[in-house]
């Protein structure tokens, strides 16, 4: 009988470190939103890191151009996080959902920390934003994107009837200024410094929305950040709290190491190599760690937002950013 037990004991230990590793290696997915560009850099930062694994999370991508497509696909639960979410796009599908997109953390946008500008192909003779009278302009894709550029040209004394304005796909950017399809325009990095560094366009202005829609060039413009659904959090709530530790973790690297963590631009986003060193890094910060101030620069964004009809309705912007 001791023979016996002892043989059933072991036949237990191994069926159990046959099953261990494989329950070990068994990983919570999780689907998410990416918009290929900088401001995605989080998310490739955990990724090739590590950081996702460590939270035993499996990121499953799908690439969304542009605010729209990622708002319509966290409304119908394709995907649990966008990697990148417009904020005044984010506001407005919260006003329709409630909660469907919940940030996790957002990026400041300044004339230091480049993303949004206006810039304008070589030749055309502007050296300001009030130059681009009778341009013919082109903007990132999106109402966020397309009313804020008009409301910076209308801070500069330009109405609509003095320029032309479309709204063009951020990968067809390079290629049309190169193609002088378009004077100038709203677009963002690394398309800017990709067109700097071609030798096509030069940068106008940068941080146009901390200094003309807030009014004060050292504003946080949050203009974007990374928002996960409400259902998610309901259904999975220690998976989201981890993908969120994941996140903080690659945030806190890209802060103290940002010229290591460039390099993650090349092959992930549309940044080729030559240009990675050129790409400007952003204020990235989660939502638990924001100041008064900072939520106070938000708030001030929403405001606007509000006020152009991008967002329907007045927002408390601290219904939308999730602590963990």
């Amino acid at each position: 009988m001791k023979l016996l037990n002892l043989a059933i004991c072991a036949v237990t230990a191994l069926t159990l470190s046959a099953a261990g590793p494989d329950r070990a290696a068994a990983q919570d997915k999780v689907s998410v939103g990416v918009f290929p560009v900088s401001s995605s850099l989080p998310y490739f930062v955990a990724l090739e890191r590590g950081f996702f694994k460590e939270q035993n999370i499996e990121p499953e991508m799908t690439k969304l151009m542009g605010g729209p497509p990622n708002v319509a696909a966290m409304m119908t639960n394709q995907i649990e996080v966008s990697a990148v979410l417009v904020t005044l796009e984010g506001l407005n599908a919260n006003v329709k959902k409630p909660g469907v997109a919940m940030y996790i953390s957002v990026n400041s946008q300044t004339k230091v920390w480049k993303m949004e500008q206006f810039v304008v192909r070589n030749g055309f003779k502007a050296e300001t934003i009030a130059d681009l009278k009778g341009a013919k302009l082109m903007s990132a894709p999106g109402p966020a994107n397309l009313n804020t550029a008009k409301a910076i040209l209308a801070k500069n004394g330009l109405k609509e009837g003095d320029y032309t304005i479309d709204q063009l796909d951020m990968g067809q950017h390079i290629n049309a200024m190169t193609a002088g399809t378009f004077d100038g325009g709203y677009t963002l990095e690394p398309n800017a410094s990709m067109m700097i560094k071609a030798g096509v366009a030069r940068s106008l202005e940068a941080g146009v929305i901390s200094k003309y829609i807030l009014g004060d060039e050292a504003a946080d413009a949050y203009a974007a950040g990374c928002a996960v659904t409400s259902d998610f959090i309901g259904k999975r709530p220690e998976v989201a709290k981890r993908f969120a530790a994941a996140w903080s973790k690659a945030i806190d690297f890209i802060n103290k190491n940002p010229d290591e963590a460039r390099k993650y631009l090349a092959k992930n986003t549309f940044t080729p190599d030559n240009v990675v060193d050129m790409v400007s890094m952003l204020g990235y910060v989660m939502a638990g760690d924001m100041t008064p101030k900072q939520i106070g620069d938000l708030q001030k964004l929403a405001d606007f937002g509000n006020s152009i009809g991008v967002v329907p309705e007045k927002l408390d912007v601290t219904k939308v950013l999730q602590k963990f």
